[in-house]
Order: structure tokens, then sequence, then C-alpha cells
């Protein structure tokens, strides 16, 4: 994992390098990014992309490090719930979608100073 965010980058920063990192795994993954950011007045969607044929949302956590823990915890069952609302949403905007297949995934990215990693969780229930 190449350009790890500086420690001393604010949140805001290391959640948007989080989000390049997630794009970037993602398409190397074979996937296509849809939209970067949807947003609507109920929330927003980080990543929507496409894999093999089917809509993936996707929630992006990053942190430096696990003092805070791991950051696929911060994906609670009212954060899910709010997901599949916005999935909803993102499908209305975009009716050459109707009929789709639409799943939520989480990808944790952990910065450490000498690189990072993914925790990618597919279709997450909770």
């Amino acid at each position: 994992m190449q350009g790890v965010a500086p420690w001393g980058a604010t949140r805001q920063s290391v959640g948007a390098f989080g989000e390049d990192l997630a794009a970037r795994y993602l398409v190397a993954q074979g996937w296509e990014i849809l939209e970067r950011n949807f947003r609507c007045p109920e929330g927003e969607i980080d990543l929507v992309a496409v894999d093999d044929g089917v809509i993936v949302v996707c929630e992006v956590k990053t942190r430096r490090g696990l003092g805070a823990g791991d950051p696929v915890e911060a994906v609670t069952p009212p954060k899910h719930l709010r997901l599949r609302r916005l999935a909803r949403i993102w499908l209305e905007k975009h009716p050459e979608r109707t009929g789709a297949r639409v799943r939520i995934d989480v990808i944790g990215v952990i910065l450490w100073p000498e690189g990072g990693e993914f925790h990618h969780i597919r279709e997450v229930t909770l």
C-alpha cells in the first residue's frame, strides 16, 4: 500500500485517503466504480460499484492503527439500516439499474506507519 496518509492528518483527510485506497483496491479486483461519495439528505454512500453484475454499496472505514478498534466494527446495525435505505435511494435515482441485485460491503482500511491492510467483508448482514 503506497502513499500512507501522514500521522498528523485530519480525520477527514485520513477517511478520504482510505476511500481512495479502497476504490483502487476494488478496481484492481476487476470492479467498476459507478459513484463516489453519493450524498442525499438521508446520508452518504462512500462507494457504489459493480462486482460481476451486482451493485455494491461500500462503506469504507479507515483507522490509523487499532487503538479505536477494528474499523469494520464501526458499522453498527443502525448504520447498516441507513446504508440499506441509501441503496434504495441510489437505485431510485438510477432507473437504468432497476432490478439489479444489490449488496452491502464494508471495507476496513488500517493504516500503519510502514503500510496498511484491507479487511473486506462482503454482503454484510446485521
